[in-house]
């Protein structure tokens, strides 16, 4: 029975506007630009990628150090170091259109303005699913400014819908005193879905020269250390908003994909995983039909939201 019920499962996901072949994604900064992963990775599988992002101009990135790894996890302060959106376009986007899997282009502007033309002008290019607006960047100046101010997010999420045709993901920091009030803040602007969470501010000291040890000074914690932050902000946003969510945190195998998706995500980015185990993604996929049969669901979105906390 279970076997049957595993074989007959639909993986397809619903985000708004954009559909995915299933619900695995690989997040922004983890990936590359996909071209790197493909003797690794069957990048046709994957329900979406999303490439390193891009900014408006050319980002040197910051000082090094720029990662270092902690104990349960790893500190970044990249910087978004990138070639700029015009580079994105005529480097990248040719390859990655050739991949066969649905590709979500993440930006990231300095201001209001720059995120709207670039997706404005995304939206000109062939190939884009759909478009992640990075507004949690803990690792430059201004990073998350519309991560932070509900009001500043509506507005930037609905001039962003209002200037492409394409599908708008908010990407959110869980650095704020809630989760809840931006991913309402988010769903007013009309945002096709949510990404949670981005980085969790964080340092790492040498006491013997005692100095910080990134070069930026502070720098975002990823993997399996924010876990249970993230699963946390999954779960309080969905109770707070009606738009799907992509979950992101420390994801490293099938229970935790699984997790996510009891707790409120109805698809999930594995960012981290993919430094030290590139494979983790195909591992998942492999293992998902199974999972929802011994949850008695065949489908991804019958699985999506059902968490109990009931005593």
């Amino acid at each position: 029975m279970l076997a049957d019920t595993a074989t007959a499962a639909s993986l397809e996901v619903s985000l708004g506007r954009l559909r995915l072949p299933n619900p695995v994604l690989v997040a922004s900064g983890t990936f590359g630009y996909a071209r790197e992963m493909e003797r690794l990775v069957d990048l046709g599988r994957l329900g979406g990628i999303v490439p390193k992002t891009i900014t408006h101009e050319p980002r040197q990135g910051n000082a090094p150090w720029r990662t270092v790894e902690t104990s349960a996890g790893m500190l970044n302060a990249i910087g978004l170091d990138n070639d700029g959106i015009e580079a994105f376009i005529q480097h990248h986007m040719p390859y990655l259109r050739t991949v066969g899997s649905p590709v979500i282009v993440s930006v990231a502007g300095r201001t209001h303005d720059e995120f709207v033309s670039m997706c404005r002008r995304l939206s000109e290019v062939e190939g884009p699913a759909a478009i992640e607006l990075n507004i949690s960047c803990p690792n430059v100046s201004h990073g998350v400014d519309f991560g932070v101010d509900p009001q500043m997010c509506e507005r930037l999420v609905a001039d962003c819908r209002a200037a492409c045709g394409l599908p708008i993901i908010a990407k959110l920091t869980p650095n704020v005193t809630s989760i809840a009030v931006m991913a309402k803040a988010a769903e007013a602007g009309g945002a096709d879905a949510l990404s949670l969470i981005n980085t969790v501010l964080g340092m790492v000291v040498d006491w013997r020269k005692q100095k910080p040890i990134l070069g930026n000074g502070v720098g975002g914690l990823s993997g399996p250390a924010i876990k249970p932050i993230a699963l946390r902000c999954v779960y309080q946003a969905a109770q707070a908003a009606q738009t799907p969510i992509i979950g992101i945190g420390g994801i490293q195998n099938i229970d935790d994909v699984m997790e996510f998706l009891v707790a409120g995500a109805t698809a999930v980015q594995l960012g981290t995983v993919n430094f030290y185990r590139p494979t983790a993604s195909m591992e998942v996929l492999d293992a998902l039909p199974d999972a929802l049969a011994e949850l008695g669901v065949s489908t991804v979105s019958d699985a999506v939201g059902t968490l109990s906390t009931n005593k």
